[in-house]
């Protein structure tokens, strides 16, 4: 699979880390039960299809919302998920 970074271009999938959906970062409260917690670190859905996903371009620190088909490995867009202002980490 190869995904556009806005700053370096096409590359491979290597080059990134994925972090989960795009609602990885709507968090529990800080002062939410520890179940709360446990299930947004660890369980999370594995939908086959089209999915929106958190992904970070470790190269540049980009944050990337990916747009991607889980069974094809098409990828179907690229959007920065913070405006890019130039290289530098997150």
């Amino acid at each position: 699979m190869r995904i556009t970074c806005p700053l370096c271009g096409t590359r491979d999938r290597r080059e990134y880390t994925y972090y989960g959906s795009d609602d990885y970062l709507n968090r529990p409260a800080p002062d939410a039960p520890p179940q709360a917690w446990d299930d947004h670190l660890h369980n999370r859905d594995n939908p086959a299809g089209r999915t929106r996903d958190l992904w970070y371009h470790d190269p540049c620190g980009t944050w990337l919302a990916v747009t991607r088909d889980t069974v094809t490995h098409a990828v179907h867009g690229v959007d920065p998920v913070m405006p890019v202002s130039g290289r530098g980490g997150a």
